[in-house]
């Protein structure tokens, strides 16, 4: 049986000190509430997800998902990927997070490989890999390691193999950006949480999530080598793209 999760109450009481976001195991047990009340789109960005992976997936190599979480991209990779030889390899740096994908994991009745590792993501080499995804979590990645880390996926990405890196996102346009966080915030009031749980909450990842513009990761994209880009989703301030080497 898959685990159960609990509705995200972490930051409903007034807390005395708030201190920077961690995925512990507190979170763990509410993450999947907290993530489809406080992101939009996300449900669509996993599922796709899972048919671009099919997509571009080769026979005989490994597609990795750098950030695993609870492991929702994971299932969803595979369920669609059918090409022959092919191992899902899902990377994440909590281990309290790693403990319930593992079990998701075991109750899915798919066949395709996986394999778990409790790592740094900057730490692995995506060796052979014809698909590799970030789902929000270069965001959590300090900017200066930001592009060593794509270089690097992009050097051991096979040809024709593809990079879908979803993130939150910035605008250099104050007045464009006040109107997205403002949506952004309707946006979790109208999925129940309070004016002091998202400020509580915007607290603790301040220092910790660190979005930044569209531009800045396709230049990103571009200097690693990457040639081909596509914005292929986008809700709210919330984004993905598909790169193919």
């Amino acid at each position: 049986m898959p685990p159960s999760f609990d509705q995200d109450k972490l930051f409903s009481e007034p807390l005395t000190e708030i201190g920077d976001f961690r995925f512990d195991a507190a979170v763990a047990r509410v993450f999947p509430d907290m993530i489809n009340r406080s992101v939009p789109g996300y449900g669509t960005v996993i599922g796709i997800a899972g048919v671009i992976a099919a997509h571009y997936a080769q026979a005989h190599s490994a597609i990795y998902d750098l950030g695993c979480s609870l492991g929702a991209t994971t299932l969803a990779v595979r369920h669609r990927v059918s090409a022959p030889g092919c191992q899902l390899i899902a990377v994440d740096n909590s281990e309290a997070m790693l403990q319930r994908c593992r079990q998701h994991i075991e109750a899915d009745t798919s066949l395709l490989p996986v394999q778990l590792v409790c790592a740094d993501i900057l730490d692995i080499t995506p060796r052979d890999a014809s698909v590799v995804i970030l789902n929000f979590t270069l965001q959590f990645i300090a900017p200066a390691q930001r592009a060593a880390l794509i270089r690097r996926i992009y050097h051991h990405l096979r040809p024709g193999g593809a990079l879908i890196l979803s993130e939150k996102i910035a605008f250099s346009d104050a007045h464009q950006q006040q109107q997205l966080d403002d949506l952004h915030i309707a946006f979790k009031k109208a999925n129940g949480y309070s004016d002091m749980e998202i400020s509580q909450k915007r607290a603790a990842l301040e220092k910790v999530l660190l979005p930044e513009t569209l531009d800045q990761h396709q230049q990103r994209l571009r200097d690693a080598g990457f040639t081909t880009l596509r914005q292929w989703f986008q809700c709210l301030n919330f984004a993905s793209l598909l790169a193919i080497k």
